[in-house]
């Protein structure tokens, strides 16, 4: 008697049913790998025009001597009050180039007292105080203008705080502070951390000493050897700047 035949069962290891595991994971790993790459392509686009850096370098409350919306041209000053050197740039160069680019370019200054200069701490915190005020600017301009007032005695670096705390008390009300509270604020956590904030970005950015200026976010490099072959240069940069 024949016997019909039966379908032929199929193996429940061996059937057939879409792509195996190994093909799976494998597809998982590259889907994972490209989105790694792809992640680390985009940071790195990111972080690599720029803006970063522009972020640390002038931050939205930083205190400028002029400033015209949009920052499409920028000047960035790291300066200590009480640097020999600071107050030369301030005399030959920066006073008369903050009036002559007034309302073409941003020009902010950002606080890095060096350590050898005891007394440039207290100052870059009276500017601080000033600014709470909203004469940050004034303050800036009476320290530098009186700088051999505070910050120097005979050829050596002035360390009486007292007298400097005293000098600073008296531009403050020159400049139309309220003193008491110029006083306070001299003193105060937020003044510290401000100053602690400038120094930390300047140091991130690599400045070591000053003074040091960035143009456009970009570090501003002098080959002069004279404040009037420096002056011209940094000119020559803001000028292209703006041209550009």
């Amino acid at each position: 008697m024949s016997r019909t035949p039966q379908p032929r069962k199929s193996n429940p290891v061996t059937a057939k049913r879409g792509p195996s595991l190994n093909v799976v994971l494998t597809g998982i790993v590259v889907l994972v790998a490209a989105l790694v790459i792809g992640g680390v392509l985009v940071v790195n686009r990111s972080s690599g025009d720029g803006s970063a850096d522009l972020a640390r370098l002038l931050p939205a409350d930083a205190h400028t001597l002029s400033e015209v919306e949009g920052n499409r041209v920028t000047l960035v000053e790291f300066l200590d009050y009480q640097c020999p050197a600071c107050h030369s740039y301030y005399s030959g160069i920066t006073e008369q180039l903050e009036e002559d680019y007034r309302g073409r370019i941003t020009f902010a200054t950002r606080n890095f007292p060096l350590d050898v200069h005891p007394l440039a701490p207290l100052a870059a915190r009276a500017t601080e105080a000033a600014g709470e005020q909203d004469k940050h600017t004034e303050m800036y301009h009476a320290l530098y203008g009186g700088f051999d007032e505070w910050a120097v005695t005979g050829q050596a670096t002035a360390s009486d705080e007292t007298a400097a705390r005293a000098v600073f008390e008296r531009y403050a009300q020159e400049i139309g502070l309220d003193v008491d509270r110029f006083r306070a604020d001299l003193d105060s956590d937020a003044v510290e951390a401000a100053v602690d904030r400038d120094v930390a970005d300047g140091k991130a950015l690599g400045v070591t000493g000053t003074p040091t200026f960035f143009v456009n976010g970009e570090r501003f490099e002098p080959a002069g050897q004279t404040l009037e072959a420096v002056g011209a240069e940094l000119r020559a940069a803001l000028d292209e700047a703006l041209a550009g």
